[in-house]
C-alpha cells in the first residue's frame, strides 16, 4: 500500500508530505483546489508522462516521492531483484522533474529508467477516472482479469510454458530439415571435400611451423656457398697450410745459421698456423651446421602449398581447415543421420502440441465457467449503481487454430446499457459515468483478485447522487477491505464512508507574497461534519446541511 507522498515544487504545491492509511481514504475540496495536481504528482511517481509544465513557477525542478509497504512475496519485488535493485524495507519511488523538460527516475536511491518504474508503479497503482480506459482498453487485461477471478493464474502460466517448449520444438525441427536439405543438395561437394580434407590432415599450427623450417632452410642454403669455398680455400689442394709450414721448418733450419735474425718470423708464422688451424675447426663446424636435405625442403614447400591451396579453394584461412573439417564432417553425420534425427523431432514435437492442446482445452473450459461466473457478479452489483437496465458480458472466442502463448481464447468485455440496443466492446458502449460505474462494479467482484494493492478513483461518482452515490460509496468501502482505495469525491455519501478524509485547499503562503499553495489536511470529526455539510449545501451551509452531514456519518461509522 501507499503510505506516504512527498510533493515538491509541483505546480501550485510548494511543499506537501502526506502519510496514508489503509483502507478506503477521501480526498475532497472545492474544484480547483488541487485535487488533480496530487493525481498528476502521484502518475509521475510512477513513471507517467513528465512535463516541464509541472514545475513549480519560478523554480528549476519538482520533485515527488511515493513510499510503499508491500509484502515480501509481492511481485514488484521480484521485479526489481531482477533488475539489480536493492527490494529490501519499504519501497521508495523517487522522480524529479525539471523545468527545460527532462526528468531522473530512481527507485530506493538507485536510478531506473522511466519505463522500468511504470512497470513497477502499474503493479502497485491503479490510477481509475470516468476517462480513464487502462484497465478496459486492451482485451489482454479482460483476460489477465479473468484469470485472477478464476483463480488460474498458475494454469495460464503453465499453457505459457507449453506453448514454448511447442514453438521451441518447432523451432529446431525446422532448422534441422533445413540444415539436412541443404546439406542433401551439396552432398557429392561435402564428401569429396571431406575426403580431401581428411588426407590432408590439416594439423593447428600446422602452417606457422613449416614456415618457420622452410625459412631457416632457405637461409642455410643461401650462406652455404660461401662457407663451403672458405672451407676448400682452407682445407682442399690450394690451401696455403702446407706451404706455410714447409715455409716455417726451412726456416727453422736457417736460423741456426744466422741467430737473432729469423727467430721472431718464425715465432710469428707459427701462430699464423696455429689461427689458421682452428679457422680451418670452425668453418667445418659451420658447415657442418648449414647441411640440410634438399628434400626436406621440397617436402616442406610442397606441404605448404597444399594447405594454402586448400585455404584459397575454401575461402578460409589455414589456421581454420582443421575446424572446418570437422564442422564437414559432422554435417556429413547430420546428413547420413538426418532422415532418423528429423522423425524423433517430429515426434518431440507433437508430443509437445499434444500437451499444449490439452492444458489450453482444460484452461479454456475453466475461462468459460469463471466468465459466466464474472458476469453474474458484475451483474449483481449494477442495480444499486442505477444500471438495473445494463447487462455485463465476458465474450470468448475460442479457437483452437489460433493458439498463443496465452491459450486458444480472446477474452473482451461487453455491456448491453439498455434493452433492445446492440452490444457491444465496453470501451464503445459505455459513456463516461457508465465506465466508471462498470469499472467499479468489476472491481468490487474482483475483490483482491487481479488489482494492484492501491487503487485510486478520481471522481468517479460524477454526475450521480443519492442513492447512486451512496451505492458507490458501499462499494469503495467494501474493496478497501481487501486493497487501500484513495477516492477523490464530490459526493458526501462518499466521503462520509472514509476511514481518513483529507480536505484539499488552496491559499496565500506564509511568507507573504502573492503565491498560492495547495495544502492537504487530515480532517479530525468535527472538521469533517462541516466539509460534508458544505458538499451537501455548497457555499452557504446550514445548520439542516449541519445535521445531515453528522447522520451520514454516524450511519456510516
Amino acid at each position: 500500500m501507499l503510505i506516504q507522498l512527498s510533493i515538491r515544487d509541483i505546480v501550485l504545491i510548494e511543499r506537501l508530505d502526506l502519510a496514508f492509511e489503509t483502507g478506503l481514504s477521501v480526498l475532497t475540496g472545492e474544484t480547483g483546489a488541487g485535487k488533480s495536481i496530487l493525481l498528476d504528482s502521484l502518475s509521475l511517481a510512477l513513471g507517467g508522462r513528465g512535463d516541464g509544465g509541472l514545475v513549480r513557477h519560478g523554480e528549476d525542478k519538482g520533485q515527488v516521492t511515493a513510499v510503499f509497504d508491500v509484502p515480501m512475496d509481492h511481485g514488484v519485488r521480484q521485479l526489481l531483484r531482477e533488475n539489480g535493485i536493492d527490494d529490501e524495507g519499504d519501497l521508495i519511488f523517487r522522480r524529479q522533474q525539471s523545468a527545460d523538460g527532462r526528468t531522473k527516475a530512481y527507485v530506493n536511491d538507485q536510478p531506473v529508467s522511466v519505463q522500468l518504474m511504470r512497470q513497477a508503479g502499474q503493479m502497485l497503482v491503479e490510477i481509475h477516472g470516468q476517462h480513464d480506459d487502462r484497465a478496459l482498453v486492451d482485451t489482454h487485461a479482460h483476460r489477465l482479469l479473468l484469470d485472477a477471478f478464476a483463480g488460474i493464474n498458475e494454469e495460464a502460466a503453465a499453457v505459457t510454458e507449453l506453448y514454448r517448449t511447442w514453438r521451441d520444438a518447432e523451432r529446431t525441427l525446422k532448422k534441422h530439415r533445413e540444415k539436412v536439405e541443404n546439406a542433401a543438395r551439396e552432398a557429392d561437394y561435402l564428401r569429396s571435400s571431406v575426403d580431401e580434407l581428411e588426407k590432408l590432415l590439416p594439423q593447428d599450427g600446422e602452417e606457422e611451423e613449416l614456415a618457420e623450417r622452410r625459412q631457416k632452410m632457405m637461409k642455410a642454403q643461401r650462406i652455404a656457398g660461401d662457407i663451403a669455398e672458405a672451407s676448400e680455400f682452407l682445407n682442399g689442394n690450394a690451401s696455403p697450410v702446407p706451404h706455410i709450414a714447409s715455409l716455417v721448418r726451412r726456416l727453422e733450419r736457417k736460423s741456426h745459421e744466422a741467430p737473432g735474425l729469423l727467430e721472431d718470423t718464425v715465432a710469428l708464422l707459427d701462430a699464423a698456423l696455429d689461427q689458421l688451424s682452428n679457422a680451418q675447426m670452425e668453418v667445418e663446424a659451420a658447415l657442418r651446421k648449414t647441411e640440410y636435405d634438399p628434400k626436406e625442403l621440397e617436402r616442406v614447400e610442397e606441404r605448404l602449398f597444399a594447405l594454402r591451396a586448400a585455404s584459397r579453394k575454401y575461402s578460409v584461412p589455414v589456421t581454420e581447415l582443421p575446424a572446418l573439417a570437422v564442422r564437414m564432417i559432422a554435417d556429413l553425420a547430420d546428413l547420413d543421420a538426418g532422415e532418423e534425427k528429423l522423425v524423433k523431432l517430429d515426434a518431440e514435437v507433437g508430443v509437445a502440441k499434444a500437451n499444449y492442446d490439452a492444458a489450453a482445452r482444460s484452461l479454456s473450459d475453466k475461462r468459460h465457467h469463471a466468465g459466466e461466473a464474472l458476469a453474474a457478479a458484475v451483474m449483481a452489483e449494477l442495480p444499486a449503481l442505477k444500471l438495473e437496465r445494463a447487462r455485463f458480458m465476458v465474450e470468448m472466442t475460442t479457437d483452437a487454430a489460433d493458439a498463443t502463448a496465452e491459450g486458444i481464447d480472446v477474452v473482451e468485455f461487453h455491456v448491453q446499457t439498455n434493452p433492445g440496443t446492440r452490444p457491444g466492446s465496453i470501451m464503445k458502449v459505455a459513456s463516461g459515468g457508465e465506465l466508471s460505474r462498470f469499472l467499479l462494479a468489476l472491481k468490487v467482484a474482483l475483490a483482491d483478485r487481479g488489482s494492484a494493492p492501491t487503487l485510486v478513483f478520481d471522481e468517479i461518482d460524477t454526475g450521480v447522487g443519492g442513492a447512486v452515490a451512496d451505492a458507490i460509496g458501499q462499494r469503495l468501502k467494501r474493496l478497501s477491505d481487501r486493497v487501500q482505495v484513495l477516492s477523490v469525491t464530490h459526493a458526501p455519501q462518499v466521503a462520509a464512508r472514509a476511514a481518513t478524509h483529507l480536505l484539499i485547499s488552496k491559499g496565500p503562503v506564509s511568507d507573504g507574497s502573492e503565491k498560492i499553495a495547495t495544502r492537504v489536511a487530515t480532517m479530525a470529526h468535527k472538521d469533517r461534519t462541516e466539509e460534508i455539510a458544505r458538499m451537501l449545501a455548497g457555499a452557504s451551509v446550514t445548520e439542516e446541511a449541519r445535521a445531515a452531514a453528522a447522520r451520514l456519518l454516524a450511519g456510516n461509522g
